[in-house]
């Protein structure tokens, strides 16, 4: 189990740089396409246009801040120490399936395992939470049984 949370972890910095590689690129064609744009005839258009290519600037910059942020908190739980409470950074096995609360990079398969990194602020990561091995809590009508806590 723990060379799967290890193989979990590097699936997570994977996606995280994936996302911040994506949102770099995206941010700098913006802001070449906002520095190529020179000002026509038709000025309202113009004016459209350019509010258009900021908007399209700052929401890349806010997609950039947040995985930047997720990779920091992703670093920040590299050596999380087992512990017998599901807390973050917890690999957390259920009858229901494997967890590991990190990130929100959604479905993960590693090493022939599949299981769902989610972050410890969504809803099921808050059930989770402060839990031990043999408790359930319920998720959308669905029992859960903590079998290991990794």
């Amino acid at each position: 189990m723990e060379a799967l949370k290890a193989a979990l972890y590097d699936a997570c910095s994977r996606f995280i740089e994936g996302r911040i590689e994506t949102a770099e690129t995206a941010l700098a064609q913006a802001q070449e396409a906002s520095n190529d744009d020179t000002k026509s005839s038709a000025g309202d258009k113009f004016e459209t246009t350019r509010e258009m290519m900021q908007q399209d600037i700052f929401r890349n910059k806010k997609l950039l801040a947040d995985a930047q942020q997720n990779l920091g908190l992703l670093k920040s739980l590299a050596d999380v120490p087992v512990s017998e409470v599901v807390k973050n950074g917890s690999l957390v096995e259920t009858n229901q399936g494997l967890f590991y609360l990190s990130i929100s990079a959604g479905q993960l398969s590693v090493s022939g395992k599949t299981a769902f990194a989610i972050s410890a602020a969504s809803p099921v990561g808050q059930l989770m939470l402060g839990k031990r091995v043999g408790e359930v809590f319920t998720f959308n009508q669905k029992a859960y049984t903590i079998v290991n806590v990794l």
